[in-house]
């Protein structure tokens, strides 16, 4: 049996202060449940929110990293810097990052989009720098919402996990890698893919797994949920075959919001 694994990406959100206090009720809350559990502050409080929840069953997760292990790459930061800092995942390839935003804000144009950049080909390299530094990575897949109506998920997905797996060893996949499928339309929306659509994409996760490595790894390997994953509808995502976890948003910025999901899961 796969472990369920809940992790709460709190994106720019939470000063110091207000991470410790998050987590201080979340020790209180989840401290006992059978789930891996993983919160993803901002930068600024990674290391203090790290140092307040060891010996938990809380771990800490950057929100991403850049492939090299230093150099003059100003305003990012490496697998070794996380690593130091106390994380022991990071997300990588996540819609906001990629420039896929699921309803874009006004003032986001598609120049200003292209900011944030993240391809196939750099998806794949973070997630061999994540490997290579000791970190797990949590690689993010997912359609928008003019390549799900235009009947491309399936193909959009497949290519996106293949491209991110390229050059990684079928042990590191079932062991050490986490997928997440967040359709970019359901991200912050409020909108959420039914729960059968949700497991027949994780399916399609899983299905290419095993296309490009082996029937033992594809049943190994975690697929999370992300998009709007909430306490009135965790439990359904979470009670399909191929959905394992959840990458959650917007719930997990309020302590009870994000227990009852872990609980859900447990």
């Amino acid at each position: 049996m796969r472990k369920k694994i809940i992790a709460g990406n709190w994106k720019m959100n939470k000063t110091v202060g207000e991470a410790l206090s998050l987590v201080e009720s979340l020790k209180e809350l989840v401290g006992g449940a059978d789930v891996d559990i993983i919160v993803c502050p901002p930068y600024t409080a990674l290391y203090p929110v790290a140092q307040a929840l060891k010996g938990t069953n809380i771990a800490v997760a950057g929100q991403g990293l850049f492939w090299k292990t230093s150099g003059a790459y100003t305003s990012y930061v490496s697998g070794p810097m996380l690593a130091d800092a106390g994380a022991a995942y990071v997300i990588v390839g996540h819609s906001e990052t990629r420039g896929r935003f699921g309803v874009p804000e006004p003032e986001l144009t598609p120049e200003l989009l292209k900011v944030f950049g993240d391809s196939d080909a750099s998806v794949n390299l973070k997630t061999i720098a994540a490997l290579a530094n000791g970190l797990i990575p949590i690689v993010c897949i997912g359609e928008t919402l003019d390549e799900r109506k235009s009947g491309n998920t399936d193909e959009v997905v497949r290519t996106q996990v293949v491209a991110a797996l390229k050059n990684i060893s079928a042990a590191d996949v079932a062991e050490r890698v986490v997928f997440a499928y967040e359709p970019v339309w359901a991200i912050g929306t409020g909108e959420v893919c039914a729960a059968d659509e949700a497991d027949r994409v994780c399916g399609v996760v899983r299905s290419t797994v095993f296309e490009t490595y082996d029937a033992a790894t594809s049943e190994a390997v975690r697929i999370q949920y992300g998009g709007s994953m909430k306490p009135d509808n965790a439990a359904e995502l979470l009670s399909k075959p191929n959905i394992d976890g959840g990458l959650i948003g917007g719930a997990s910025l309020k302590a009870a919001d994000f227990a009852a999901i872990v609980n859900a899961a447990a």
